[in-house]
């Protein structure tokens, strides 16, 4: 078992209490809008500093001052003149601190370590069990230890751990719920992610719900600073939403959970309704319908993938027809993107999004999929938002929840600053 350190340090413990859903005071607000600016311009003057943050020069000089002493930040270079002394430079200090995320995804969970600057140090793919259990819990730990041994790293300055699952989390991450497909009951796992992360690894833990942390590492860590609403559509399933630059989670941090079922209803109103509102499969239930159209007779190089067996057929195989123009491949990845496509449309005309990410594995199918629902929004959409909104891949593709939530503890790290 590996432990770092004894104890939680004491600056730790402080950013463990900040891991929360919370209004930044004005100061923390400061702390955050320059460093981020340092993080993503650096090096950079001062001067500059004020004027992508609007803050005036005697607030940037006394927050950078004092990050300097603190070994955060770190003056390097002079920067040219237009006449007069020279600005010096300052930059980011990586090796301040090292954030561990750790992202369940579709088909795989995945581990990075990152330093401050979000440079990738050491990543851990792997297959993840193919249920929803407590067991996917302890493997996610069990790569987090992995990843911080696998970085050689000194654990003393690892600031903080990001876990980023599926479902609806309690706002103190300390149980989960798994909401299912077709009706099916959904799945309570009441084992604290936090605690046992934080017992094993003794690391402050933050827990976040997968698209919330995908959407907001889409643009904390890739898209530009302006935008401010923004959709995070995870395998149709889930929805990060980001509103006026936050995550918009609800009164009970359910907000995003796309679609509705209910136990009690029949199996073949909750199947017709699937295509509307209901819950689906987080391939969008496309390897089902490959599966079915090929018991119903129809052709396809998806048997030959799995050496004629159609019943071992997964999204994998869906994804690997799509980009060989299998014929059915493509009609199944069109269908359900075209139903992906009327969800989209309505989300866009409730929150008039900005940008539209595609992600959480169904981004894989590429260009089919995507024009497909860019297609399905433009005729279902109002104008007035649908002109103007965005729909892209995921940048990031597989560590797009694992780089989200290290991008909410390094948030947290730069507001404590």
């Amino acid at each position: 078992m590996l432990t770092v350190g004894k104890t939680i340090s004491k600056e730790g413990a402080v950013i463990k209490q900040m891991l929360k859903d919370r209004i930044l005071t004005d100061k923390e607000r400061k702390n955050l809008s320059i460093l981020e600016v340092i993080r993503k311009n650096g090096p950079i003057s001062r001067t500059d500093i004020s004027k992508i943050t609007e803050l005036n020069i005697v607030t940037v000089s006394n927050y950078v001052s004092h990050y300097i002493k603190k070994g955060l930040v770190v003056e390097g270079e002079l920067d040219e003149s237009t006449g007069g002394r020279k600005p010096v430079l300052v930059e980011l200090n990586p090796k301040a601190g090292y954030i561990v995320g750790v992202g369940l995804n579709m088909l795989s969970m995945v581990a990075v370590l990152v330093d401050l600057e979000i440079n990738v140090i050491a990543e851990i793919k792997r297959e993840r069990l193919p249920e929803n259990s407590e067991a996917v819990i302890h493997k996610m730990v069990d790569l987090a230890v992995e990843i911080i041994e696998k970085s050689e790293v000194d654990k003393e300055k690892i600031v903080g751990v990001g876990v980023g699952v599926p479902g609806i989390i309690d706002e103190k991450g300390r149980t989960i719920r798994w909401p299912q497909s077709l009706g099916e009951k959904d799945i309570s796992v009441c084992l604290s992610i936090k605690d046992t992360f934080e017992k094993r690894l003794n690391i402050p833990t933050f827990v976040e719900n997968d698209a919330n942390a995908a959407v907001l590492g889409e643009k904390w860590l890739g898209l530009d600073r302006d935008v401010r609403h923004m959709l995070y559509m995870f395998s149709g399933v889930g929805t990060g939403v980001l509103i006026n630059g936050e995550i918009y989670r609800g009164a009970t941090g359910a907000a995003g959970e796309l679609g509705i079922s209910s136990i009690q209803a029949p199996k073949e109103d909750i199947a017709v309704m699937s295509s509307a509102l209901g819950r689906w499969e987080m391939d969008l239930g496309m390897t089902a319908r490959a599966k079915e159209l090929i018991q119903q007779g129809s052709t396809s190089t998806l048997k030959d993938y799995v050496q004629g067996d159609a019943s071992k057929i997964t999204f994998r195989e869906v994804v690997k027809g799509c980009k060989e123009k299998d014929a059915l491949a493509l009609r199944v990845v069109e269908e359900r993107a075209t139903m992906l496509g009327r969800k989209v449309a309505f989300l866009i005309n409730l929150l008039n999004p900005e940008i539209v990410v595609i992600g959480g594995g169904i981004e894989d199918c590429g260009a089919p999929l995507l024009d497909a629902i860019k297609n399905t929004v433009k005729e279902w959409a109002v104008e007035e938002a649908s002109s103007q909104v965005k729909i892209i891949p995921s940048a990031f593709g597989e560590n797009a929840v694992a780089l989200g939530v290290v991008g909410i503890v390094a948030r947290e790290v730069f507001a404590q600053a």
